[in-house]
């Protein structure tokens, strides 16, 4: 039989296909990023809230699908939660779309968004044909999976980490504040998060950043001064590529004696993003659309957890401290210089990460245009794959200015660790969603 909108449970049925639109759930992980992107979370809190709203959405509806499992026993601590009563006729997508927005709205402060969003938003069901019974059974099933994630969210450190600040030690090739804000170094206590599926934030640690050392030809200043020259050698197409994938969630804009504020995409919401229009152009089931999101984000989030890891051990100086004090002290990065370690770069890691589960769950080479950045002023890029479009996210912080080379490399066989760890422990075996 067609698995559609609502059954009764574990026996699926034919029954308002309307309900199990991909498009209903796509719609509540954009409006939870645009609510991300309001409330200025950094990028590794974004792939925390990310990866818990994806697991609610996941887990409300794996009883839709006798193929799909809980992930309980597969991601760290993580146990089965809520199942439905046996006999009893659900609305398992309306549940799945409420758990994910329950606990996005637990995990951000804008919730008057949410208010405006979920009046019409539930409406829909109703008029797709859910009768007034099974909405409210799945709205209260949605509600006790979101509970249970939020429970689970609870217990990984988080609240324990705030408030903590990087020392500042001024030792030579340490990491400093850099312009024009200045600002304090972003999370240095991540690492301390309980991981999603790796062992330890340790496990895919990379190799040992070049030393500081600008004497003439040594690795480390050659790795300077191809950041220098490429800064003030990039043409329009390479600036256009790092404005692209710029995805800094704060930045200070300086006017005279005036400073203010650009709010814009987090690297993890521009994965998911482009997980959403692939799954759409390959027109993947609901159920298969949010396994992608749910496992891209526990990608990310490993990734931001390993990734930073490293950069609060190396505290690597950026390229534009280097340069200003030692080169030439006007030159500016074409972008802005995010506040946190340099070693190795975020964008190598998680993008690399997200691509390869995205490439072992959808497919390899499949070609997309991505429009995600287009809203914020950015463009349109298209790209042959996410291996394609990883490569190029790595590459556009060379360009604008802000990594060394090695923490590019390094950063995406770290990226490419964490992701295959993650298809291994989650899914135990490499298959394509096409194969099912």
């Amino acid at each position: 039989m067609l698995l559609t909108g609502c059954q009764k449970s574990a026996t699926p049925a034919e029954y308002n296909p309307k309900a199990a639109n991909p498009e209903y759930y796509n719609a509540a992980l954009d409006k939870l990023t645009e609510v991300i992107i309001h409330d200025i979370f950094s990028p590794p809190v974004a792939s925390r809230i990310y990866s818990y709203a994806n697991l609610a959405g996941y887990e409300a509806l794996v009883p839709f699908d006798p193929k799909f499992q809980s992930l309980g026993g597969k991601l760290k601590l993580f146990q089965t939660g809520p199942k439905p009563v046996p006999g009893q006729e659900y609305c398992f997508p309306l549940a799945s779309t409420h758990a994910f927005m329950t606990v996005a709205r637990a995990l951000t402060f804008s919730v008057d968004y949410y208010d405006k969003f979920e009046p019409a938003f539930y409406e829909q069901y109703k008029k797709d044909g859910v009768p007034d019974e099974v909405y409210e059974r799945s709205m209260a099933y949605g509600e006790m999976v979101a509970k249970h994630i939020l429970d689970y969210a609870s217990k990984d450190n988080y609240k324990q980490t705030r408030g903590f600040k990087h020392t500042v030690t001024n030792a030579e090739g340490t990491w400093v504040p850099t312009p024009p804000a200045y600002m304090d170094a972003a999370e240095p206590q991540w690492n301390k998060l309980r991981c999603w599926v790796m062992d330890t934030c340790t496990q895919f640690m990379p190799p040992r950043p070049y030393a500081y050392n600008m004497a003439k030809g040594n690795p480390y200043e050659k790795e300077v001064m191809e950041v220098y020259t490429a800064g003030k050698r990039a043409d329009k197409q390479e600036q256009d590529i790092a404005y692209f994938w710029d995805d800094n969630s704060f930045v200070m804009n300086v006017a005279g004696h005036v400073m203010f504020a650009s709010k814009k995409m987090t690297p993890g919401g521009h994965w998911l993003a482009i997980a959403e229009t692939v799954a759409r152009q390959k027109k993947l089931s609901m159920i298969q659309t949010i396994e992608a999101y749910a496992l891209t984000s526990f990608a990310l989030s490993d990734g931001f957890i390993s990734c930073w890891d490293e950069k609060y051990r190396s505290n690597m100086i950026r390229p534009e401290t280097v340069i200003n004090k030692l080169i030439d002290p006007k030159w500016t990065p074409f972008l802005q210089t995010p506040p946190f370690p340099e070693y190795p770069s975020g964008h190598s890691v998680i993008s690399t990460a997200a691509a390869t589960v995205l490439t072992n769950l959808i497919g390899d080479n499949i070609a997309f245009t991505d429009s995600t950045e287009l809203k914020y002023g950015h463009g349109v890029r298209s790209f042959k794959s996410f291996i394609d479009a990883a490569n190029e996210a790595s590459v556009s912080r060379l360009y604008g200015g802000i990594h060394y080379r090695s923490a590019l490399d390094n950063g995406q066989m770290q990226g490419k660790k964490v992701g295959e760890w993650v298809l291994e422990r989650v899914k135990g075996q490499k298959e394509t969603i096409a194969n099912r």
